[in-house]
Order: C-alpha cells, then sequence, then structure tokens
C-alpha cells in the first residue's frame, strides 16, 4: 500500500480533530484505505507552527500554505484555517493537483466560489468538503430511508443549528463573528444545516431570509478595552421552496441561550416523518403512517432507531455498534471517505461542487436578508 504524504494548513481545533482521525484510522477500519506520513504542518507564525508541529506529530512546520500546495511531496492537502483564507490555498492546492480536504464553507462568498468553480475543469485531484454530520450512522440510516421512498413526497421540513456562543455581550470580536473573516451564522453554522437538508431533500428552488445583529459592537479581540463594530450576523432564519412545492424553515443561531451543539431536523412527508437532534445522536426517530392505527392507538406513533455506532464494512466494529457514538467518530467516517476515494481515484462526496452549490445558497439567503425579498435558485 502506497504512503501518502499530508499536508495540513492550519493548526487550530480542526486541524486536532482532522489528525485524531488519522491517529486513530486504524483502530476503526479494517483495512485502512492508506497508510499515511504526517508531513508538513503550516501555521501562522514560526513558535505556532513548531508548537503545532510537535503536538500533532507532523515531520516539517512551515508559515508558507505554499510549502503545503506546491510541493511536489505532498499528496493530500488539509485546508483547516479561517475562511478567508481557503481561496488561495484552494487555488493553489488544485493547480498543483492535490487530492483536497477543506474544511466548510468552502470560501468566503459567491464570487470567490465561483473562482473554485471556474478551476475544475483542469483540476485532476480528488476534493472533499467537510461536512461531517453526513456522516453520522442516525442521518445515514435517514439518507437510506428517504431513497427507499419511506416518506413519500416531503411536504414539509425544518431544521436548525444552534449555538448560544455569542448571547454575551463582551465576547470578543473573533473572525467567526466578522464579515471580513467569513464569519457569520450563515456562513458557521448555515453551511451545516444548509448542506445536510439539501442531502435530504434535494434541491432548493428558492430561499427567503431574515438575519439580525444581536450587539451592534463587541470588544476588539487584541484590545478588550476596544469596543469594534459587528458586522457579521448572530442568527438567521430562511425559509426554503422546493421544486415540488415542499417548503421548510432552516435557522442557523449563535444567539440561542441554553443550547449546546444542537442541530435537529424534522421530514413530514406522505406517507412518513423523520427526525433528529444531535443531542441525542444514538437514535433516529421516524413515524410510518402505513402502521395501523386503532381505537386507542393501534401501532402508530414515533419508533426510535437504534443507530447508535452502527457502521457498515470497512468499519472494524470498534468500540462496538451499540456503544454510543460521538461528534469525533463522525469526523473520522468523513475523513475515511474521503481517504477511500483518493485511495480509489473515483470522486469523493460531498466534491468541491457541493462546496459551490451551498456557498450559492448562502448567498441567495444574505441577498434575501438585504432586500426583504424571496431569491430563486434556479
Amino acid at each position: 500500500m502506497k504512503v501518502v504524504n499530508v499536508g495540513l494548513i492550519g493548526g487550530g481545533f480542526m486541524a486536532r480533530t482532522d489528525v485524531h482521525g488519522y491517529i486513530n484510522l486504524h483502530l476503526h477500519y479494517e483495512p485502512v484505505p492508506v497508510e499515511f506520513h504526517l508531513h508538513t504542518l503550516c501555521h501562522r507564525t514560526p513558535e505556532k507552527a513548531e508548537h503545532a508541529r510537535a503536538l500533532l506529530g507532523f515531520e516539517r512546520a512551515s508559515t508558507d500554505f505554499r510549502e503545503v500546495t506546491e510541493s511536489p511531496e505532498i499528496d493530500l492537502v488539509h485546508i483547516c484555517t479561517p475562511n478567508h483564507l481557503h481561496k488561495e490555498e484552494l487555488l493553489s492546492a488544485m493547480a498543483h493537483g492535490k487530492h483536497i480536504y477543506c474544511h466548510k464553507p468552502l470560501v468566503v462568498n459567491l464570487a470567490e466560489a465561483e473562482q473554485i468553480q471556474s478551476a475544475l475543469p483542469g483540476y485532476e485531484g480528488i476534493a472533499q468538503m467537510v461536512f461531517n454530520y453526513r456522516f453520522l450512522p442516525a442521518t445515514i440510516r435517514a439518507r437510506e430511508l428517504i431513497a427507499e421512498g419511506f416518506l413519500g413526497r416531503v411536504l414539509s421540513f425544518r431544521g436548525a443549528y444552534l449555538h448560544s456562543g455569542s448571547v454575551d455581550p463582551d465576547a470578543p470580536l473573533k473572525w467567526k463573528r466578522s464579515r471580513a473573516g467569513g464569519g457569520g451564522a450563515i456562513n458557521d453554522l448555515g453551511s451545516h444545516i444548509l448542506d445536510l437538508m439539501h442531502m435530504l431533500v434535494g434541491d432548493y428552488e428558492a430561499i427567503g431570509c431574515t438575519t439580525s445583529i444581536t450587539f451592534a459592537d463587541r470588544p476588539a479581540l487584541d484590545d478588550p478595552s476596544r469596543r469594534v463594530p459587528v458586522d457579521a450576523e448572530d442568527a438567521a432564519c430562511m425559509t426554503v421552496r422546493l421544486p415540488d412545492g415542499g417548503i421548510g424553515t432552516l435557522e442557523a443561531s449563535k444567539i440561542a441561550t441554553g443550547t449546546q451543539d444542537e442541530l435537529r431536523f424534522e421530514l413530514h412527508g406522505e406517507t412518513g416523518a423523520i427526525r433528529f437532534n444531535l443531542m441525542y445522536p444514538n437514535w433516529l426517530e421516524v413515524y410510518d403512517t402505513r402502521q395501523p392505527g386503532g381505537p386507542t392507538g393501534g401501532r402508530q406513533g414515533w419508533q426510535a432507531i437504534d443507530t447508535v455506532q452502527r457502521y457498515p464494512t470497512p468499519a472494524a466494529g470498534f468500540p462496538g455498534p451499540k456503544c454510543s457514538i460521538g461528534w469525533l467518530r463522525a469526523h473520522m467516517a468523513c475523513l475515511h471517505n474521503f481517504l477511500a476515494a483518493a485511495s480509489r481515484g473515483e470522486p469523493a462526496e460531498p466534491d468541491l461542487a457541493q462546496g459551490i452549490y451551498i456557498q450559492r445558497v448562502m448567498s441567495a439567503a444574505h441577498q434575501s436578508a438585504q432586500s426583504g425579498h424571496w431569491v430563486s435558485l434556479k
């Protein structure tokens, strides 16, 4: 088996997440798609780069992303940087034929996404977006049920991704709360729920959106005594219409007091319904209208399917199908999907085209919020 050299751009939280996947891949998949070598890590300063290199086990450290994207020794490139840095990193990696694992969202805005789209015809590598919530057993099972026709036609749906980190007015203005950094609730949380629901219900026809900025200013990150204006939304409420007439609501909020990392969805169809909550990740709930009713209820009602940690082969069954699933395990399944596709030379899903599509939907949501009108996605 060929040993592939991994280059990673970024040294923060998501970098740790990806490396956790590599380190533990052999325990969870048998056989693994590739053998790997953690070759080069790029971070902002020499001190940060060296610290991350030693912590995560890479051979080399760098402060220039081109030493990852342009090096003939690197096979796979991970993009784990703030959103506003993605475009140049992506274009460089694409131009040099690297396999790419890119964290969401693809880029900052639609104009940048169109530059990526223009580069796609000449790109010879395999690329995947890190939309990790597709890779929970519960969401995998939901997709299977929908493909089997369990729901019939989708009549309505609702999805939400809720955090509470921006409830505090004195939380500093980090890049995820800044439009210049590519932040805001739509880009950060909305990209996930828009992708997951798109996987389940198909293309969106039109979108309407309302957003809010809760606090007009926040402490500057470099000087908490100085307050600076906030220009990225804390919350967004979207209404979506499907081509066949189905409608849905999607919400992304960082001001949902009392929430943790709460991604939820409900799908209501002609013959059934499905719902899920990330805070209860071991079960997918389903309702089947074809079950018999009766004077005292019959057999109709919501059923909790034990999806827990049930992954298909080549998952090795560790730590066991009955053991509680966790956030890191879904990320590892996402990484395995990418490595398997790259090792076979086959397209990965979700790919860069999906990242571009979600960027287009997010751009339409922003446009709707500014104009107060529905925006077509045809």
